[in-house]
C-alpha cells in the first residue's frame, strides 16, 4: 500500500491549488486556514453559556465556574445576571483550591450538594468518580463513602433529601444523610455477569442512558434495574503500551446474539426489603420512570424487534412483595418505535403527556389512565416534535422544539392542553432553550449554519431580558478568513423524492471554472447533516477545503429524521440501499453542474457515514473517484443487537438485507482511491469491521490506504490525534482530488 504521510506544505502549494481555481497570489485579502488552527490552536474559541441550573424558586440559577479559589458554584439572579452568592468553593469544601470538583447536584431542599471529583470515563455516558456531600449551612464536606473501596457511579439524592443512592462494583448502596450510615442493597454484582443500578453497554449506547436507579417522588422507594449478562458473549480488545498488550473484555451482544436478562427491583427504605416488579415477559426495558406518586411506577417494555412498546404500571402501596403491573398504554408499528423521554405526568396523576408517531409524524398527546377517556392530540401536521423541554403546571403548557418550519430548522414552540400552539421565534436557524423551574425565564440559544451561537435571557413570552453572550470576538476572528456561506438547496433523486442539501463554494467562485467536490456525509437514522445550525470545527474544516479550491457539499438521504415516519423508516430492513442510491444520485447531480469536474468528486464519512462511503466507493465507483471512510460498519452482523435489529431484524430473519449492502461483499467493485481509518480500541464500531474490509479488499486485489490509531475509541481523539488524522485526510484529498 502506498504511503500518504507528506507534511509541511508551504504557501507555494496553496498558490498552486488556487491557480487551478479562480484565485491567484494577489487575491489573498484574507488569512488561510490550517488544521493546526482548527484542531490545535484555540484560535476559534467559542463563548458558551452552559451548565446553567435553575434553583427551586425559578428566580435564580447556579453555574460551575473556575475562580482563584478553584472550583465554585455561583448563584445568579435570572433578571439581573448579578452574582448573589457563592454556594460552594473547592477551597471551602476541601481546604485547598487545587482539589477542584468537576460536577455538582443539589438535594431537593437545596441544603446539600453532591460534589464530584476524580472522574474516570467508562463509555459514552458512564463514568466513575468520588462524591462528597457538602452542607451549605454548616459548610462542611463529607465523603459519601470510603473512597478506598473504589469509585462510585450515578450518585443521586432522594427527592425528600434524606438519602443518597449510588452504585459501586455493580451493586447498589444507600447512604442516610442524617447519620451517613451506609446500607448495601445488593450483593450479587460481578463484572461481566451481574449489574445492579446501571445499564449494560448496549443499553447505554443505544437507549442513551447509563442510569439504572430511580427514586420514588416521596423518597421512600428506590427502583433499580438488574442486568444478568452472564450469557452475553464477551468482546475483547488488546490495549497497547506494555511489553504484552493487556486484553480489555466486555459484554457486547452482536446482532442475533443473546441479550442480557433485565428486571426491575424496588427497595423499600423504611422496611429494608427488596421486591421484583412482575410484568409479562419482554426482551427490553428501555425506560423506568415514576409517575405522580409512589403508586405509579412505570416500566416501559419492548419486544426484540422494538415494534411493540407497552407501559406497565405498578404500585408500591401493597408492599414491594406485591409489585404486579397492569398495562396502561401500548403502541405497535410495522417497523419500529423510537424510545422517548418526553413523558410527563400531570399533578393529579390521571393523565400524562407523551410524544408518539402514531399518525405518521412525531406529535404530542395527552393520554388518560381511564381507558374510557379519549386521548387528546395536542399537536398535528406534517412535521415532527423534536424534544420536550418541560410542562408548566401553573399555565398548563408544554414547551418543545419542532421542525414545523422545515427539516433543516429547529424552532421553539409551546402548546396548551387545548391544542393551542405558537412558535416562539420565527427567525431561521436552530433555537434551543433552558427554562427556569417556574418557566418564567429561559436562556435562549440561537445560531445558523453561518453564524455562531448568540445567548440571551428571555421571559416566558420571548421578550429579551438581557444579553448573555454574542460571540462577537469570534465573529471578528472569523472575518479574517473570508469564510464562504453554506448555501441550502434541494435536489430531486431518481425516485422523485426531494432531498435537502447544502454547498460551500470556494472564495472567488467563478461558475465558468470547473471545481473538484468533497461530499461530507453521515446518512443514517437519527442524524441530519443538512441543518441550519453552527457546525464548529467541522465547519472550519470544510472552509479550509473551500479555501483550497474544493466545493464542499452534503445531503440528507432517505432514512434521516425530521421528515416524518414514512421518510425515516423507508430504509427498514435494508440499511444502506436507498441511502447509497441517493448519494450516487447526488454525485451525478453535482457532476452534471457546469462548474463541477465530474472526474473529481470525493466522499467522506465517519461511523455510519464511513459505512456509506464504502458503499459509494464500490456500488458508486463510476461516480465517486476518492473516499475517506473513518470507523465504518462494514457488516451489520458485527454491530450490536438493539441498534441493528431495530432497523434490520436479526440476521436469521433478514439474511439478504444484511448481505446485499455489506461493503465487504462489494470490495471487488472498488475503483478509486480509498483511505480507511479506525481506532483499535473502538468499543462501539469494532476494529473488526475494518479488519474484515481490509481482508476483502486484499482478496479482491485492490489498492487502498489504511491507518489504525492504537488505543483510540470511536471518537479517535486525545493529544495530537485529531490534528494527525485531519492532516492525513487533507494530504489524501490533495493527492486524489
Amino acid at each position: 500500500m502506498q504511503h500518504i504521510f507528506r507534511r509541511g506544505w508551504a504557501l507555494g502549494c496553496y498558490l498552486m491549488l488556487f491557480a487551478a481555481a479562480p484565485l491567484s497570489a494577489q487575491d489573498f485579502p484574507f488569512e488561510l486556514l490550517s488544521n493546526e488552527l482548527i484542531w490545535y490552536s484555540g484560535e476559534f474559541r467559542e463563548e458558551r453559556v452552559g451548565g446553567i441550573r435553575s434553583m427551586n424558586d425559578g428566580k435564580h440559577y447556579t453555574s460551575l465556574e473556575r475562580t482563584d479559589a478553584g472550583s465554585a458554584i455561583v448563584k445568579y439572579a435570572y433578571r439581573t445576571g448579578e452574582a448573589v452568592d457563592t454556594i460552594a468553593t473547592s477551597l471551602r469544601a476541601f481546604g485547598t483550591a487545587d482539589r477542584g470538583f468537576s460536577g455538582y447536584s443539589f438535594s431537593g431542599d437545596e441544603r446539600n450538594v453532591l460534589l464530584t471529583t476524580d472522574v474516570a470515563s467508562i463509555y459514552r455516558h458512564s463514568f466513575s468518580a468520588n462524591f462528597h456531600v457538602y452542607n451549605t449551612e454548616s459548610r462542611t464536606c463529607t465523603p459519601l463513602t470510603n473512597f478506598d473501596l473504589g469509585g462510585q457511579r450515578l450518585a443521586a439524592f432522594s427527592p425528600n433529601a434524606a438519602h443518597v443512592a449510588f452504585m459501586r462494583d455493580n451493586n447498589v448502596f444507600v447512604v442516610e444523610l442524617a447519620t451517613m450510615e451506609e446500607t448495601q442493597v445488593t450483593f450479587d454484582g460481578a463484572v461481566n455477569a451481574i449489574i445492579n443500578g446501571a445499564t449494560d453497554w448496549v443499553y447505554e449506547e443505544e437507549f442513551g442512558d447509563d442510569n439504572g436507579m430511580f427514586w420514588s417522588p416521596d423518597g421512600r422507594y428506590l427502583a433499580f434495574m438488574r442486568f444478568n449478562e452472564s450469557e452475553v458473549r464477551e468482546f475483547g480488545m488488546p490495549m497497547y503500551g506494555g511489553l504484552y498488550p493487556e486484553p480489555y473484555e466486555f459484554k457486547y451482544p452482536k446482532a442475533g446474539e443473546d441479550n442480557a436478562l433485565v428486571e426491575v427491583k424496588v427497595y423499600d427504605i423504611e422496611r429494608k426489603k427488596t421486591g421484583t416488579v412482575k410484568h409479562p415477559k419482554t426482551e427490553y426495558i428501555p425506560r423506568v420512570k415514576w409517575g405522580a406518586s409512589s403508586e405509579q411506577l412505570l416500566v416501559f417494555t419492548m419486544n426484540r424487534h422494538q415494534s411493540i412498546l407497552n407501559i406497565q404500571m405498578s404500585s408500591c402501596t401493597r408492599g414491594v412483595e406485591q409489585l404486579i403491573t397492569r398495562k396502561i398504554w401500548s403502541e405497535q408499528a410495522r417497523t419500529y418505535i423510537d424510545i422517548t423521554d418526553d413523558i410527563a405526568f400531570l399533578p393529579d396523576g390521571q393523565s400524562f403527556i407523551m410524544t408518539s408517531k402514531r399518525d405518521g409524524f412525531n406529535h404530542l398527546y395527552q393520554f388518560f389512565l381511564d381507558r374510557d377517556v379519549e386521548r387528546v392530540q395536542l399537536t398535528s401536521g406534517e412535521w415532527d416534535v423534536l424534544s420536550v423541554q418541560g410542562y408548566d403546571e401553573k399555565r398548563k403548557q408544554v414547551y418543545f422544539t419542532c421542525s414545523k418550519l422545515g427539516a433543516t430548522q429547529t424552532h421553539l414552540a409551546r402548546v396548551n392542553l387545548k391544542g393551542n400552539m405558537s412558535i416562539l421565534h420565527e427567525e431561521s436557524g436552530t433555537h434551543r432553550a433552558a427554562y427556569s423551574n417556574s418557566f418564567d425565564y429561559y436562556i435562549h440559544t440561537h445560531h445558523t449554519a453561518n453564524t455562531p451561537p448568540v445567548y440571551t435571557l428571555k421571559d416566558r413570552n420571548g421578550r429579551i431580558v438581557r444579553a448573555l453572550k454574542d460571540n462577537a470576538d469570534l465573529k471578528t476572528t472569523l472575518a479574517k478568513y473570508n469564510l464562504q456561506p453554506k448555501e441550502f438547496f434541494t435536489f430531486t433523486n431518481d425516485a422523485g423524492v426531494d432531498l435537502n442539501a447544502w454547498m460551500i463554494k470556494p472564495p472567488g467562485f467563478d461558475p465558468g471554472q470547473s471545481y473538484p467536490v468533497y461530499v461530507a456525509i453521515y446518512g443514517g437514522p437519527g442524524v441530519n447533516t443538512v441543518t441550519d445550525s453552527w457546525g464548529g470545527a467541522n465547519f472550519y474544516w470544510h472552509q479550509l477545503l473551500a479555501q483550497q479550491g474544493y466545493i464542499v457539499a452534503s445531503v440528507d438521504p432517505r432514512g434521516t429524521p425530521k421528515r416524518g415516519r414514512a421518510f425515516e423508516h423507508s430504509t427498514y430492513k435494508e440499511l444502506g440501499k436507498l441511502e447509497t442510491e441517493d448519494f450516487i444520485d447526488f454525485g451525478e447531480y453535482l457532476g452534471a453542474q457546469s462548474y463541477v469536474d465530474a472526474e473529481r468528486i470525493g466522499i467522506q464519512g465517519w461511523s455510519y457515514g464511513g459505512f456509506m462511503t464504502l458503499l459509494c466507493m464500490t456500488k458508486g465507483a463510476d461516480v465517486y473517484t476518492a473516499g475517506i471512510s473513518v470507523a465504518p460498519v462494514t457488516n451489520w452482523r458485527y454491530y450490536d443487537t438493539i441498534y441493528t435489529e431495530r432497523f434490520m431484524q436479526t440476521p436469521a430473519e433478514n439474511e439478504s438485507g444484511y448481505d446485499d449492502n455489506s461493503p465487504v461483499n462489494h470490495a471487488d467493485k472498488l475503483e478509486g482511491a480509498l483511505l480507511l481509518v479506525h481506532g483499535s480500541a473502538d468499543d462501539n464500531v469494532h476494529f473488526q469491521n475494518s479488519m474484515e474490509m481490509v481482508d476483502a479488499l486484499v482478496a479482491a486485489g485492490k489498492d487502498f490506504d489504511f491507518f489504525a490509531y492504537p488505543n483510540r475509541n470511536h471518537g479517535i481523539y486525545g493529544g495530537n490525534t485529531r490534528l494527525h488524522l485531519f492532516n492525513m485526510m487533507l494530504d489524501f484529498v490533495r493527492e486524489n482530488l
